[in-house]
């Protein structure tokens, strides 16, 4: 065998062993007994384990040396040791008992978060989130080390490869002196509009269940390749080839698990459309977490608030619910869906205040990693930030710092990706409609098929064969860059308004 056939075979069996965290891990946020958590745990940590000893295999070290020098590699198989060396660059500075240690402290910190935003007590969750956050901490100083990244640029890497918080800053801090005024501006817009008429519920779980996976259809999901639960926390995970989402139902309003499901669906679009052929070997993964978001945010934000779009649905949507009237009009539905209002909770934000949702978490993550606050100054930090930068008064934890999984996930890192994510979108969707002009006209009449085809050829289908900077040129013209997104805010709030 060569060196090159020995590390694909090598990668094949990590990522088996991925899949199977994967649907372990879907399992535990969907329909797993709370009394097998901790049996869970062992199990969730000893395959973590085993995939770090595959990874950091000392042969892996001189397979890559002698698959570096074969001339005869192609452009794939040549990113493919890219991504190879990078991934086993990382996971050999950890040592196997901190894999081992951190696994099981996230999977009893999930638990307890889950009991904790239920009472609002954040003081229950403290010692397990103290835990994870200690166990970062170790990660992120010995990745960091091996990098040569402080250790919150570390974490980032996991994330976003290639990503630092240097750039983060000068981007975060351009939009937080934008938002606030543009959001006064959209606002006032706002205020001169008859007031909308209510959406009289209850909206069954079913039927809501039911138009989800009709527009889910719509926009092109292989129902054969995944499916849609209820979970505490939206998500899409699963594994290669099996793609699940989830969602959360609220009776007295569809609106908001309408558009989660819209969202998640995005992402699972392109783990869908990764490439077949390199479906388990690195260079086959999504590139990062900001392109991915970006999908997700392109199909929620982009294309799911736009009229085009709400025009087609909007009859779906008083079939499914036997509505009528005014407030059941697509264009009722387009003002509901681009309302802009200041409000507690980041998954239910609208697409202008919604930055500043990522923007706080993002600087307290950083803060916390560097120890320059304490787990216990959270709570006041968040609820601080929260009146500065959206001017909203947080009335307790569970609406506050305890809303989101991703810290007691060991998510950290994760949150800048959001936003760098709706950025993306907004540059990859203003591409895609120059290049393919029957893309809006196509989602009017619910055919997603021209959109999804070009990001399968420019996006879902480059895997990790480019860098994310080089993918995102190659697929719009330009690295990313914020005033896409300014404008197309300006557009819609402003000037389509």
């Amino acid at each position: 065998m060569t060196a090159y056939s020995e590390l694909s075979g090598q990668f094949g069996r990590i990522a088996a062993l991925s899949n199977a965290v994967g649907i372990l891990q879907w399992d535990s946020d969907v329909m797993m007994p709370k009394g097998a958590a901790e049996t869970r745990a062992d199990s969730m940590a000893l395959l973590h384990v085993l995939r770090h000893g595959l990874v950091t295999d000392p042969r892996i070290g001189d397979w890559l040396a002698g698959a570096e020098a074969d001339a005869s590699l192609g452009a794939w198989e040549q990113a493919n040791l890219r991504e190879i060396r990078r991934v086993w660059t990382v996971e050999t500075a950890l040592p196997a008992d901190l894999v081992e240690a951190s696994s099981k402290a996230i999977s009893a910190c999930e638990m307890r978060w889950r009991q904790a935003r239920a009472d609002a007590d954040f003081a229950g969750l403290l010692p397990y989130l103290t835990e994870v956050l200690n166990l970062q901490r170790q990660i992120g100083r010995a990745k960091g080390e091996k990098l040569g990244l402080s250790p919150y640029d570390a974490l980032l890497n996991d994330y976003e490869p290639g990503g630092h918080s240097a750039r983060i800053d000068a981007l975060f801090d351009d939009l937080a002196a934008f938002l606030p005024g543009f959001t006064q501006e959209a606002m006032a817009v706002q205020a001169h509009r008859p007031a909308l008429e209510p959406l009289e519920g209850p909206f069954a779980t079913e039927a809501q269940r039911a138009l989800g996976l009709r527009l889910m259809a719509a926009l092109g999901y292989d129902f054969e390749r995944g499916r849609l639960d209820i979970s505490t926390h939206p998500f899409c995970g699963g594994a290669d080839n099996d793609v699940r989402i989830t969602t959360r139902y609220d009776e007295a309003d569809f609106t908001k698990a309408l558009m989660g499901v819209l969202h998640e669906t995005g992402h699972a679009l392109y783990e869908q459309g990764r490439p077949q052929g390199y479906l388990n070997q690195p260079v086959g993964a999504a590139r990062g977490m900001s392109v991915h978001e970006s999908q997700s945010l392109l199909m929620e934000m982009q294309a799911c608030r736009s009229r085009q779009f709400l025009a087609y649905a909007a009859p779906l949507m008083r079939e499914a619910f036997g509505g009528s009237g005014p407030a059941w009009e697509a264009e009722a539905m387009w003002r509901r869906y681009t309302r802009v209002e200041p409000g507690f909770i980041r998954v239910d934000a609208d697409e202008v205040t919604y930055p500043a949702h990522v923007i706080l978490r993002y600087r307290l993550e950083k803060a916390l990693i560097a120890g320059e606050m304490t787990l216990a100054d959270l709570p006041s930090a968040w609820n601080d930030s929260m009146k500065a930068l959206l001017g909203v008064a947080v009335p307790d934890d569970r609406r506050g710092c305890l809303q989101d999984i991703h810290w007691p996930s060991g998510g950290w890192g994760y949150f800048p990706t959001y936003t760098l994510g709706a950025m993306t979108a907004a540059q990859i969707f203003d591409a895609a409609c120059r290049a393919e002009p029957g893309i809006l006209p196509g989602i009017g009449r619910g055919d997603f098929a021209p959109l999804v085809g070009w990001l399968r050829a420019n996006i879902h289908g480059k895997g990790s064969l480019l860098s994310t900077d080089d993918l995102l040129t190659e697929a719009t013209g330009r690295p990313l860059d914020a005033a896409v997104f300014k404008a197309h805010l300006r557009r819609r709030y402003l000037e389509e308004a």
